[in-house]
């Protein structure tokens, strides 16, 4: 079996588990609770997880059986790397070969790779179902998603995502193996020594600390970041729901591991979509960074006003000149954007 780290951390807070029947699982509640949720036994019906619950090779094989040849994306990281997608030691270049390839001969090469001790990792990284395994889609699904909502999947041996956040809502499924999930609330970013936002494996910005090594000197403040982190092992059938921006270390545990996860944003307005909050902050850098102190501190308070407060900005005005500071429809979508591109 291949060597990998373990970054269990005993001391860690659980992550809470949703108390009623998975069946029954309120979605808009999780969402307005703004906190990690492990859901357990989510969709342990689905027959991929029930071929899983026999045997890896009788769930390797179904995926055979439905792959639609289409070629993915595929990381290979070499074994002295323990499995941990990211850099080099000198962060000039990341730590993995990408390639293409069918969902099959990635398992082909997973079989091949559970035989060696020193193993390299491979991982098959955010396809979207309907590209590679179409039939899955049917008799797969969350009820209580839009449809509009599609599953990704994520495939691979022992390996490490390490911690970064996403922008959306997440859904995430075991199917196959276990997963350890060890989460951060936002507000421990100065605590987890992220990497480039414009460098970063896979486009995530991900911290550059090691959770297995707290008493790195590099990083003095990872313990406090640990001293809040909540964690938990899923098994197959089981789920996990992460609000936007809350940071998470991803561990898959066994030799073939598989996760289908969902993501999507609250807004539902056409024309909006969350990469637009990832584009403000590069702007706001652009804008803001190089400014003096007592500058940044006033447009910080103007954004807290007109962005961030929940104060309603345009109360005094009327409804039909609110423009920008109305109600986030289309239209004003568009305009939004227009002055963003005119302002560049």
């Amino acid at each position: 079996m291949m060597s990998r780290t373990n970054t269990a951390l005993p001391q860690a807070t659980p992550v809470e588990d949703y108390a009623g029947d998975p069946r029954d699982f309120d979605l808009a509640a999780a969402m307005a609770r703004g906190r990690p949720l492990v859901i357990r036994g989510l969709v342990r019906d689905w027959p991929l997880v029930q071929l899983a619950l026999q045997s890896d090779t009788a769930f390797a094989q179904r995926l055979a059986e439905l792959d639609s040849g289409a070629d993915v994306t595929t990381l290979l990281i070499a074994p002295e790397a323990e499995g941990i997608i990211g850099y080099t030691p000198d962060l000039d270049a990341f730590n993995y070969q990408h390639f293409k390839v069918p969902v099959t001969l990635g398992l082909q090469r997973l079989a091949r790779y559970s035989q060696h001790p020193d193993a390299p990792g491979l991982v098959i990284q955010s396809v979207p179902v309907r590209e590679c395994l179409p039939d899955l889609l049917a008799d797969h699904r969350l009820p209580f998603l839009d449809p509009g909502i599609e599953p990704r999947l994520w495939l691979g041996n022992r390996t490490i995502t390490p911690t970064h956040f996403d922008s959306q809502h997440n859904i995430a499924c075991v199917v196959c193996g276990t997963r350890r999930f060890t989460l951060f609330p936002p507000e421990q970013l100065p605590n987890l020594y992220v990497g480039p936002l414009d460098f970063a494996p896979t486009g995530a910005a991900i911290s550059l600390a090691r959770l297995d090594r707290p008493d790195d000197p590099r990083y003095p403040r990872l313990r406090q970041a640990l001293a809040a982190a909540r964690v938990v092992e899923l098994d197959e059938g089981d789920a996990i729901y992460i609000p936007p921006l809350w940071w998470h270390h991803v561990e898959s545990l066994e030799q073939l591991n598989a996760l289908v996860n969902y993501w999507w944003n609250a807004v539902g307005v056409p024309g909006y979509h969350t990469g637009h909050a990832r584009a403000a902050l590069f702007h706001c850098l652009l804008a803001f960074r190089a400014l003096p102190p007592a500058e940044r501190a006033a447009w910080r308070d103007l954004l807290d006003y007109y962005v961030f407060g929940d104060n309603d900005p345009a109360a005094h005005i009327p409804e039909s000149r609110r423009g920008v500071l109305g109600q986030l429809t289309p239209e004003v979508v568009e305009d939004l954007k227009q002055g963003a591109r005119q302002n560049l």
